[in-house]
């Protein structure tokens, strides 16, 4: 047996079961997986807020990410129609993180994502934190990096789509490393 492998093989089993009771904490990963458009159909990783929003309770098979219009989600949303019971990606800047994730439950989202405003970070988590405010929000709220969220709404321009079809939280100790389809300009 290779050193340290019964405790991999631990976590291979024991993970899903905590963050199942327990949700996920901060600097935990959370995994997506984009199902549809085909030219995107990786493994991303997100992180979640430190000190607010909820937690994934349920795993979505199938489920919109909607790119939110406008990109910041600091106000009223044009297509905010859409949003509702789906999952919104949204961009870093102009307002706190817990005001994008307030829109969003506003407008009926089960979570959203916020990528960095950066594009070319393909590297670097922020944390996420509360904003000075007593306010509170109750859907997850996830920091994805830079590049990749430019990567999936260029990828839904280019198609011509209004939204991808995602697979969230994805269990990636189930899958063998050979078969995780990882973005090819992010490192892991």
């Amino acid at each position: 047996m290779v050193p340290g492998a019964a405790g991999r093989w631990f976590l291979v089993f024991w993970l899903p079961a905590y963050v199942a009771a327990h949700g996920l904490r901060i600097h935990d990963y959370l995994y997506f997986q984009v199902l549809s458009p085909g030219d995107i159909r990786y493994i991303f990783t997100a992180t979640p807020a430190k000190d607010f929003g909820g937690i994934f309770h349920t795993r979505y098979e199938q489920i919109h990410l909607v790119p939110a219009e406008p990109p910041e989600a600091c106000g009223e949303l044009s297509n905010g129609f859409f949003i509702q019971d789906q999952i919104a990606l949204v961009e870093r800047g102009g307002c706190s993180f817990l005001s994008k994730t307030r829109v969003i439950q506003e407008h009926g989202g089960r979570a959203v994502i916020i990528s960095d405003n950066a594009v070319d970070n393909d590297s670097f988590y922020v944390e996420m934190i509360q904003d000075s405010t007593q306010r509170t929000a109750d859907i997850p709220a996830l920091f994805l990096l830079g590049r990749d969220g430019y990567m999936i709404r260029r990828s839904l321009e280019q198609h011509g789509l209004p939204w991808a079809i995602i697979s969230i939280p994805v269990n990636v100790t189930s899958i063998p490393t050979f078969e995780l389809l990882q973005p090819p300009w992010t490192f892991w």
